[in-house]
């Protein structure tokens, strides 16, 4: 494990990272998702594609990297850029789980791969709703103390910055961003995703032309199972990418 650290809008981040098979000539990026870390990745995808450079990176406030100012889903895209540049990795492949597939579709990669990738807007069930409306009701009249109680899950430990960075992305619709994508896309999804629901992955694959969409049996977190027949896929997707 490295760590790296990167100045930015007047804020410093330390930013974790860590390289295996670092005499490869191919890179891979791999990002993990929200409230996740790099260590759930390297778990997953480490034993496999021993031809590319792995470049597994902690996003800023999660796991070994730090965050002391509110963030937006550029400003991720743009420090992993500066990482890259600090690192000399290229942008051949890069791997985003979730959130971090928002992150790694800003890059703007050769070869894009998206894991369950968050970007695409789901309406609110009708309890939450109601659980949002009650909570603003309460903080209107002084009782902001019970936020833990209202909050996700993936958002109750977070800390000011963290949170409101949180509050930022959660709802953001990238159909544009997918739409105008030059990446050449594998985008792969749990069949049983609750997070992001199988409609949304072929959603994704309707917007982004030439992208090969595969469902796997699964829930938010089904590539820790599949790790190695998506691995066999991304090698062969890039290597189709350097034929054409």
């Amino acid at each position: 494990m490295a760590v790296k650290s990167i100045q930015y809008n007047r804020h410093t981040f330390d930013i974790s990272y860590e390289i295996l098979n670092p005499e490869a000539k191919i890179d891979i990026i791999i990002l993990h998702g929200w409230g996740s870390n790099k260590n759930l990745m390297k778990q997953s995808f480490s034993p496999y594609m021993e031809k590319f450079r792995h470049i597994y990176i902690d996003l800023p406030g999660f796991g070994n990297s730090t965050c002391n100012t509110i963030l937006t889903t550029a400003d991720y895209a743009r420090l992993i850029e500066l990482l890259m540049v600090d690192i000399n990795a290229s942008k051949n492949i890069i791997v985003g789980h979730s959130f971090g597939g928002k992150v790694a579709l800003l890059l703007e990669p050769e070869t894009l791969v998206l894991l369950s990738s968050a970007g695409i807007y789901t309406e609110k069930s009708f309890k939450v709703k109601i659980k949002i409306a009650l909570f603003k009701a309460l903080k209107r009249f002084g009782f902001a103390n019970v936020r833990k109680f209202f909050v996700a899950e993936d958002a109750k430990t977070l800390n000011t910055y963290m949170y409101e960075t949180f509050k930022g992305v959660i709802n953001e619709d990238f159909s544009q961003q997918f739409a105008d994508s030059k990446s050449k896309a594998l985008i792969c999804w749990g069949k049983n995703d609750t997070a992001t629901p199988l409609y949304c992955g072929e959603k994704i694959a309707t917007l982004m032309q030439g992208s090969k969409f595969v469902p796997y049996d699964g829930d938010h977190y089904f590539f820790m199972k599949h790790a190695k027949a998506i691995s066999q896929l991304i090698e062969e997707t890039f290597l189709k990418k350097l034929e054409h």
